[in-house]
Parts: structure tokens; C-alpha cells; sequence
């Protein structure tokens, strides 16, 4: 096999379990990766070959736990170094190793983890961006931009929180029920993001990334377990369900993103939005409404409109305004702005944005629906300059494309124009 990319995307699938293993092998951080990126190298030189292996998170976890205890051997000298063949070939001893794992330990490592990384010594910005470094593999820049900050001040605050829990103060042990309850909210808020991460992912990385949109609803629904009766552990597994249910609907065949108004709404898993429904209605019988049963709130009204046209846009006009002062944010105003175009009218949705221009000027979705409400509104001139913009901070060619299409639509209705005069 030539194309590996069916490798990133086991390696990407297995890596939260795989990191949480070894760190619970090794308690050390570093070490725990570099074990990682140990297999995965080991991995790009055994799969082509031999194909991909029955369980590869069990693979990744034997060879790299191997591949570290070989590296102290061989730097300590007590031992000598195995022959390759018995480190990167483990086609005949994987399912003995795979039944050695401890079951329990091997399904819920990454919830552990998760706990860990979230210890109340450790400042909130650190737990989360921590987490999603060493659980989900997300990279410094990928972290960044989710927070909205500098790469090289979250590359500070990731060094800081392994530091701190390298020196030992913040203990490895799994924490108990009211440490759990005290970590609820980072732990809930890192499931998140790990989650909005995979969903906005498209094209070849949708295929590498998409497994993280799973994982986060696996880790959600095991936190509702320790949680069953909290309501915004039910509105965010609500959420992330709600949300994931249109994942067949979103991108055309070229990888083109689907607004949500032209989806082909038969394709929503009916099954997984069931699930959400029933969720978020068990929340809010509870009344302690939070900013995550708010957003299951959102996108229910959405998973509710049998048509575009049958969406209660002022509903959720209301329910982002209700968000934004549980959690006054920038994004979430500017969320709020597309339903505030369709109850109010495009102009009214550009006032609501324009305080933003300072802080989300270089937010490549900031750009993007500013000229979109400039398109509604018939500044024609103003939208081709924001879709530049856009363009120039896309993330990715599939976010490129989808402003492409306004400027084709800009450009073709300048060419009538001046034609019929």
C-alpha cells in the first residue's frame, strides 16, 4: 500500500487510550510520548507492509511501552537491545498481549487521564490545553487557535503544566468523587473541544480527525455515568450528538462545506438526534439551565425543522442572547449575528458584529459571514474586500473554497450588470 493515510487516521483513532496506557505505564509525560511517536514511526514501517493490525491502539501501546523500556536499557547498559523482528513485528503475539491489557484500565485509561490533567493545582487554561496536547495529539497551533491566542503563548502555558506535574505536584493517581466533581468542568469543557476539533475537520483530514468526534461522545457518555443526574452533562452529550448527526450532510463529494440550509437533511442520523432530543429535554426538566444545555437548545431547534424554512431563527435569537451572558464571548455574539440576519435583516447583524472587528480580525469566520451579511445587504464592493480577507486566514482549502463560491457569485452578477449596460 502506497497511500498511508488510513495509517494517520488508526494512529489519530488510537492515540487517547494509547498516550493514557503508557503515561499510566511510565508516569511521565514526556516519556509517554516519545514512546508514542516511538510506535507510530514503528507503525509507518510495519502496516504498509503487513497490513493494518487487528486491534492497533493494543499494538501502539505494546510496542511503544517495549520501545521506551528498550531506550533505558540500552542508555543504562543492563541489558541489550532485542532484535527488531520481536519489537516492530507482533502479528503472532498482538492478541496475546491485547487479552493481557486489563480491560477496565485499557477502556477507561483516557477518562483517568482526563481527571489528571485537569487538577485543580493546575490553572484552568492549562488543564484543557494540557489535555488536549497530551490526550487528543492536537498540535500547539490546532490548541491556539481554538483558544484564540498566540502559538507561543500556549506553547508556555503546555511547558508550564508538564513542568508542574513532572515535579510531582500534581499527583498521577485516579481522583475520587469529590475531586471528580471538582474537575467536572474542565473535564467537560477539554471533551468539548476535542470533539469541535474533529467536526472541523474536512476533506483528508475529516478522514484522519473524524474519530475524534467519536471519542469525545464515548468520553461524554462515560462522564454522564459518573455524573446521571447533572444537566449540563446531559445538554453537552445532547450537544455533541445533535451536532454529529449531520455529519453526512456537510461536505459535497469534493469536500466542499454544505451550509446548513442546503443540507440534505434525510441524510441526519434520525437515530443519534433522537438520542439528543430526549437528552436535552431531561435537562431542562431539571431547571439549572448552563451555556452547554443552551447550545443542545440551539442546535435542537435546528434538528426539530423538518425544512430551512420551518427553523425558529428568533428562538434561537433568544437562546444566544441567553448564552451571551452566561458566557459572553466574541464567537458566540458572532454566532448569534446569522440568526439576528434572519429575524432582523442583514444590516442589524452587521451593528451586532462590528465591536468585534478588534479582537476576531484574524477569525477566518469572522470575515467570512461579515461578508455574507454585506452580500444580503447589497455592498457588493465592501463583501469582496471581507472574502478576501477570509481567504487569506482560511485554515484549510475546503474553508478557501466555500468563500470562493460568494466571490464566483460577486463576480458573475458584476458581469451581468455591465453587460446590460
Amino acid at each position: 500500500m502506497t497511500d498511508l493515510a488510513w495509517i494517520e487516521g488508526a494512529v489519530v483513532a488510537a492515540r487517547p487510550q494509547a498516550m493514557a496506557a503508557l503515561l499510566r505505564y511510565f508516569r511521565d509525560m514526556d516519556a509517554a510520548e516519545e514512546a508514542f511517536q516511538d510506535a507510530c514511526l514503528r507503525a509507518l514501517k510495519a502496516w504498509p507492509k503487513n497490513g493494518p493490525p487487528r486491534d492497533p491502539t493494543a499494538w501502539l501501546i505494546m510496542v511503544g511501552r517495549n520501545a521506551a523500556i528498550d531506550a533505558v536499557r540500552k542508555t543504562s547498559r543492563n541489558a541489550p537491545l532485542p532484535p527488531e523482528e520481536l519489537l516492530s513485528d507482533l502479528e503472532d503475539a498482538e492478541a496475546q498481549a491485547a487479552e493481557r491489557l486489563d480491560g477496565s484500565h485499557y477502556r477507561d485509561d483516557v477518562l483517568r487521564l482526563l481527571f489528571i490533567c485537569c487538577h485543580p493545582d493546575l490553572p484552568a487554561t492549562q488543564q484543557i490545553a494540557l489535555a488536549l496536547r497530551i490526550v487528543s495529539g492536537l498540535s500547539v497551533r490546532e490548541i491556539a487557535r481554538a483558544f484564540l491566542v498566540g502559538e507561543a503563548a500556549m506553547e508556555q502555558r503546555i511547558t508550564r503544566a508538564k513542568a508542574r506535574i513532572g515535579a510531582g505536584d500534581a499527583p498521577f493517581e485516579a481522583p475520587g468523587p469529590v475531586e471528580r466533581t471538582e474537575r467536572f468542568a474542565a473535564v467537560a469543557a477539554m471533551i468539548y473541544l476535542v470533539f469541535n476539533e474533529g467536526y472541523s475537520a474536512s476533506g483528508r483530514a475529516l478522514e484522519a480527525r473524524g474519530g475524534l468526534c467519536d471519542e469525545a461522545i464515548r468520553l461524554a457518555r462515560l462522564l454522564l455515568r459518573l455524573f446521571p443526574a447533572e444537566p449540563e452533562m446531559m445538554g453537552l452529550t445532547a450537544l455533541l450528538l445533535l451536532q454529529h448527526a449531520r455529519s453526512d450532510a456537510r461536505f459535497a463529494p469534493d469536500g466542499t462545506a454544505i451550509l446548513l440550509e442546503d443540507q440534505d437533511r434525510s441524510l441526519w442520523n434520525r437515530k443519534m438526534i433522537g438520542e439528543g432530543l430526549a437528552l436535552i429535554d431531561k435537562a431542562m426538566l431539571k431547571r439549572s439551565p448552563g451555556p452547554y444545555q443552551v447550545q443542545a437548545a440551539i442546535a435542537a431547534l435546528h434538528a426539530r425543522a423538518p425544512r430551512p424554512e420551518d427553523t425558529d431563527w428568533r428562538g434561537i435569537d433568544q437562546l444566544y442572547a441567553t448564552l451571551e451572558i452566561m458566557q459572553p464571548s466574541p464567537v458566540i455574539t458572532l454566532n448569534r449575528a446569522v440568526a439576528t440576519a434572519k429575524v432582523r435583516g442583514p444590516e442589524a447583524a452587521l451593528a451586532m458584529i462590528e465591536p468585534l472587528s478588534a479582537r476576531l480580525d484574524g477569525y477566518f469566520h469572522y470575515h467570512g459571514a461579515r461578508g455574507a451579511f454585506m452580500l444580503q445587504a447589497g455592498r457588493r464592493d465592501e463583501a469582496r474586500q471581507a472574502f478576501d480577507r477570509a481567504i487569506a486566514l482560511a485554515n484549510t482549502a475546503a474553508e478557501a473554497a466555500s468563500i470562493r463560491i460568494y466571490l464566483d457569485r460577486i463576480a458573475a452578477e458584476a458581469g451581468k450588470t455591465s453587460h446590460s449596460a
